[in-house]
């Protein structure tokens, strides 16, 4: 999945799967590369599946579709879903608008059947689809001095500053895009679209020039977000209602009607879901500090039932040792009228006491936008 993979290798890189993707896992000693990240600036190559969408009709089209309101201004986007008949969550995407074209990034698994099953479904419109994939790579720029760091190296635009908004310049010789992203680590992010030819030259410029960058890899880019209280794809969205997760930011409830609508806009009239997401901090010792990062906390699967007294009353959907905390957390999806916060989670055939804590479990230098919004 890498553009530019012998360059990774090159730095040391440990490669790990993701939804059968290949992804950089770590450089080595992820946890001390997370503080970097937290403490300074860290630079990840992302994992998009690119789909284009063309012709005068590509704006309507995608529009119909999605879960929220594709913009029509060049150098704008945002975060959409699309949902299934009962309102569940097959795929996330980022939708920008770039002139004479819409460009989505989603999982990567999931644009392939995406693009084909919309350009079966395209009639009489003007509507060109295709994945775009190969042609692209895509660096994530993370940390509280991201804005500092591409302000160090773009030429030609300033820092892009709404979120879901891109600029268009230069880095050395070579033409990107960058975006605003929604701060999935609860930092200053930005995300580096460039050609896959250039892919090598840019990445060189973003870990070389100006003020001096992290790599780091998906280990890191997952603990980070579990620590901004970030719900990701794999773990929380797929198949999920999003008013469980409270992703206002997806959904769009004055737009036209597209699948699943009928579910999302009955949950969100009867005023909350049935359920919801939140954060636990369980009991124990604490792992080693420092540099060691052995850590020999016991960490609940995903799945791991969570009890209050007797009753079951939700389950883990992911967690892991916080390295900034020292403690073992988790996001969790319990009933939503659940009044304790001293709760119980299995582990390993033993149930270990866990604490309802507010998210983000970190504050950083920005708030991630899929922190859940319930009103």
């Amino acid at each position: 999945m890498s553009v530019i993979e012998s360059i990774h290798e090159d730095h040391g890189a440990t490669f790990g799967e993701r939804a059968d993707r290949r992804v950089v896992e770590h450089y080595g000693r992820p946890e001390r590369t997370h503080r970097a990240v937290r403490n300074g600036v860290g630079l990840l190559e992302a994992a998009y599946g690119v789909i284009v969408v063309e012709g005068d009709d590509r704006v309507e089209y995608v529009d119909n579709v999605v879960s929220n309101r594709v913009p029509t201004e060049d150098g704008q986007g945002c975060y959409a879903l699309v949902l299934d008949p009962q309102g569940g969550i097959d795929v996330e995407l980022y939708v920008y608008n770039a002139g004479e074209r819409l460009l989505l990034f989603t999982q990567p698994e999931t644009a392939e059947p995406l693009a084909e099953e919309w350009s079966e479904k395209v009639f009489i419109q003007d509507v060109d689809i295709r994945v775009a994939t190969d042609d692209y790579a895509v660096f994530g720029i993370h940390g509280p001095q991201a804005t500092e760091k591409i302000a160090s190296v773009l030429n030609g635009a300033g820092s892009p500053d709404e979120r879901y908004s891109f600029v268009r310049g230069t880095m050395g010789d070579e033409g990107v895009s960058v975006i605003r992203t929604d701060a999935l680590t609860g930092e200053e992010s930005y995300e580096v679209i460039c050609s896959a030819d250039d892919a090598a030259a840019v990445h060189d410029t973003l870990l070389n020039q100006g003020l001096n960058a992290a790599p780091f890899g998906y280990q890191a880019f997952e603990s980070l977000a579990l620590e901004a209280g970030s719900p990701l794809f794999h773990t929380e969205l797929e198949g999920t209602l999003p008013n469980v997760l409270g992703l206002r930011n997806a959904l769009d409830f004055e737009k036209g009607c597209y699948v699943g609508q009928e579910v999302v806009s009955r949950v969100e009239n009867r005023g909350q879901p049935s359920r919801r997401l939140v954060g636990l901090t369980l009991e124990g010792e604490r792992g080693g500090d420092g540099d060691d990062e052995s850590g020999d906390r016991p960490v609940p699967e995903s799945g791991a039932a969570v009890f209050d007294g007797d009753a079951s009353v939700g389950e883990i959907t992911r967690a892991g040792e916080s390295p900034m905390l020292g403690d073992v957390i988790a996001l969790a999806i319990v009933d939503y009228d659940l009044e304790s916060d001293e709760l119980t989670v299995r582990v390993g055939g033993e149930e270990v006491a866990a604490t309802r804590t507010e998210l983000p479990f970190v504050t950083g230098s920005d708030r991630s936008d899929r922190l859940p919004d319930y009103q």
